[in-house]
């Protein structure tokens, strides 16, 4: 490896959306400092089944909620 090209490496505390924290090795920020997560597997409709809240809030279910009492006559 060349000589001073690479980027610091070193300990970091991740702080989880639940509270929960771990220590890992990162290129962000400097020693020690503390990395706050908005959104990890614990809380993201990709990994918890929430596609159902996402879909609520679609183009799709808006216009089935305005036009969703009208019936097709034969």
């Amino acid at each position: 490896m060349k000589k001073d090209i690479h980027p610091d490496y070193h300990m970091i505390n991740v702080v989880m959306t639940d509270g929960t924290s771990y220590q890992t090795r990162s290129t962000w920020g400097n020693e020690g400092d503390t990395l706050t997560l908005e959104v990890d597997p614990k809380s993201h409709p990709a990994w918890v089944g929430g596609s159902q809240k996402v879909a609520e809030k679609g183009r799709v279910a808006a216009f089935n909620k305005r036009f969703g009492s009208f019936k097709l006559k034969k």
